[in-house]
């Protein structure tokens, strides 16, 4: 998508608890001005299903994927998944589409992808042999989508046991998962399929059914299916299965009552705790932490770390969509509390910061600066629409302000994400301890259109001319009981 550093990588010792770990694509750097929000911005673009792999022989970790607006696809690589990654081949002539990469046992690369058709009974999908310099060497369609499955999409490759498999999400037919199996090499013939998934029961209640996602095999040989499920506003959540494989060497989720999905399973490996979500950052260290991306490239020079986050203005606009260093992090559901404590003494006429809950609407509080008074604001009903391409219509209202002093204040946003639509809450703090509402109650757009969920975002930008800044002593992420509406 349009956040940056993008690709983000997780790591996790049993399948189970995640940490944000590093991130594959440092910069949205795709020669297209919209990534750096430069008279132009990019919602919606960017980087979508991708594919990340380790090379055995080499030691070397690949990320590719295909920026589908530009129709050029993207290789990264590095000798570590906490990097340094770097940008090492462009595929210009070809889109490997929701790709899968596979590096074979002799060390040659293929890439499984599809394409998007608006007609699904006309969905193909591809396989291509790469070069030694990551280049396009041979590409050939091998399979055709059948009426009863309909359109195809989401492709990962895998090479088990001397067969070859392609894994394929199926929307075709609402929510479900298919797979190819080789009668021959990576380039088929795949001459027959096997329904994995078809509008099962979800395990979360009011949430979608599984689909798309990926296989793995522990080191004691167990396979597992890590899936996800659809829940707007707040995002996509993974899920995770038990997997068995029949006498015909087709996989099988370990489903209970015949089609669900089971709402627990014992744990694939031995439990290891990560670095939870939640808890403070005050920004003391010497880069940011990787739960968190920008939203479309920053300016660099505009902001540092090491003494809180000094966030200097960075755009001159009146349109919050378009105002470039808003440092985004993820929601955490289906409750959840985001709280800055935020120095604005070094802000200037115009100047507008604070915590945003946004994806394509978006509301926030935060502090106004004008040349003789400062004021606090909760704004809301900022929104995009896709009519021309992801552009503003409405920059929103100021729903309630109070006037402050001081130079030094705590904003809070509570979200509540456990059903849909979701919602927002906004109130403020002199002390960090008494917390007082501002504004009303923030409904959140609940459509999947982004494909991610909403997140929270600290931004400052200037509406007159730059040169004002604010610090970010602190950014807390806690749970919460449900927002009462």
């Amino acid at each position: 998508m349009h956040f940056s550093p993008g690709a983000p990588i997780l790591r996790s010792y049993d399948l189970v608890n995640w940490e944000y770990f590093s991130h594959s694509v440092p910069s949205l750097d795709f020669d297209y001005p919209g990534f750096d929000l430069n008279s132009s911005s990019a919602y919606n673009l960017g980087i979508y299903a991708s594919s990340l792999r380790y090379h055995e022989s080499t030691g070397i970790f690949y990320w590719i994927g295909c920026i589908q607006q530009l129709g050029r696809t993207y290789v990264y690589t590095a000798s570590h998944t906490e990097g340094p990654w770097k940008q090492t081949s462009v595929i210009s002539d070809y889109c490997y589409y929701d790709d899968g990469l596979l590096i074979d046992d002799d060390g040659a690369m293929y890439v499984s992808y599809g394409k998007w058709v608006p007609d699904g009974n006309q969905a193909q999908i591809w396989v291509a042999q790469l070069t030694d310099s990551l280049q396009n060497q041979n590409s050939s369609t091998v399979w055709h989508t059948t009426p009863d499955v309909g359109y195809v999409e989401g492709t990962r490759f895998y090479k088990i046991n001397g067969t070859y498999y392609i894994w394929l999400t199926n929307p075709g037919i609402g929510y479900g998962e298919i797979v190819l199996k080789s009668s021959g090499g990576p380039f088929g013939p795949y001459d027959d399929w096997h329904r994995v998934l078809g509008n099962n029961e979800t395990p979360v209640p009011g949430t979608g059914n599984p689909y798309q996602g990926a296989i793995i095999d522990t080191p004691e040989g167990d396979w597992w299916y890590v899936a996800f499920i659809n829940n707007f506003p707040g995002g996509r959540i993974p899920i995770l299965a038990p997997i068995s494989w029949d006498s015909d060497g087709w996989p099988n989720v370990d489903f209970v009552d015949e089609n669900r999905w089971g709402s627990s399973y014992p744990y694939p490996l031995p439990e290891h705790p990560v670095t939870p979500i939640t808890g403070t950052d005050k920004f003391k260290g010497r880069e940011l932490g990787p739960q968190y991306e920008w939203n479309h490239n920053p300016d660099n020079s505009k902001w540092s770390v090491g003494q809180g986050l000094n966030l200097q203005a960075a755009t001159v606009t009146d349109d919050f969509f378009m105002a470039q260093n808003t440092l985004s992090h993820r929601i955490l559901g289906p409750n959840s509390t985001a709280t800055i404590q935020l120095d604005y003494s070094l802000m200037m006429d115009g100047d507008n910061a604070g915590l945003v809950i946004f994806r394509y609407d978006a509301a926030w509080i935060g502090v106004s600066k004008s040349e003789h008074k400062t004021t606090l604001q909760m704004v809301d009903n900022i929104s995009m629409n896709d009519t021309t391409g992801w552009h503003t219509t409405n920059k929103g209202n100021v729903i309630a302000s109070t006037n402050i002093s001081g130079g030094n204040i705590w904003l809070r946003v509570d979200c509540d994400i456990s059903g849909s639509p979701g919602y927002a809450t906004f109130s403020y703090s002199h002390d960090g301890t008494h917390f007082s509402s501002l504004g009303q109650t923030h409904s959140m757009a609940d459509g999947a259109v982004f494909f991610v969920g909403d997140r929270y975002g600290i931004f400052n930008y200037a509406t007159k001319k730059l040169g004002g800044q604010v610090i970010i002593k602190s950014f807390a992420i806690s749970t919460q009981d449900s927002i009462t509406v």
